[in-house]
């Protein structure tokens, strides 16, 4: 392998003119500051700021964290505790805490054939349900009182001792059905008014 007897590929003289040339175009370029770059602020306004309603905050907080109470479940609690198990997974709804106390609460879910003897405890857990609180009428022994309605001891249907806000029907419903009947629900209370009129509220005062 020949090697040649030059030390550098270019000169020095034009390697000294090209960085010249460089620095003077640099120059020529520099003459006015460079603004800061500040697009990160409105970056920042837009990801972290949200314009919305308070009732539109707490009914997404309350429709996300539902804590049931189970009410006297009978044949359709075979298929509560389906959904509650791993396959359908009531805990991606937030509710996979179910209270035994209803003052813990704020969803009963009715599963069974209610009495008339039984009916005065169902409405007293309904009472010491805290505010704002909804009924899941599961099951057609929750929703009319199903085989058992003739019957002179049966409550036909939950509505006849505490409001229902979602009636679940079948005998008994799949676990897809009341996880539907707590879709509906949820959508029910995205629509509610959380914070009441001013109003309202001194009228409230007023009676206090």
């Amino acid at each position: 392998m020949e090697m040649s007897d030059s030390k550098y590929i270019y000169s020095d003289a034009e390697l000294d003119r090209h960085e010249g040339q460089v620095v003077e175009d640099l120059k020529a370029r520099s003459l006015e500051p460079i603004a800061d770059p500040d697009a990160w602020l409105d970056e920042e306004l837009k990801r972290n700021i949200v314009l919305t309603s308070v009732d539109t905050v707490l009914n997404w907080a309350r429709r996300s964290s539902i804590w049931p109470a189970i009410c006297f479940p009978a044949c359709c609690a075979a298929e509560l505790m389906a959904v509650e198990g791993p396959r359908f997974d009531l805990s991606r709804f937030g509710m996979e805490i179910l209270r035994a106390s209803p003052r813990q609460a704020d969803l009963m879910i009715t599963a069974g054939t209610l009495t008339w003897k039984m009916a005065p405890s169902v409405r007293r857990i309904y009472d010491q349900m805290p505010e704002p609180k909804w009924v899941i009428a599961m099951g057609a022994c929750g929703v009319s009182g199903g085989i058992f309605r003739s019957s002179y001891a049966v409550v036909p249907g939950y509505n006849k001792i505490v409001p229902v806000d979602v009636y679940v029907p079948g005998c008994p419903p799949r676990p897809e059905a009341l996880i539907y009947g707590i879709q509906m629900l949820q959508k029910k209370i995205a629509k509610m008014k959380a914070v009441p009129d001013l109003p309202e509220m001194l009228r409230k005062g007023d009676r206090a």
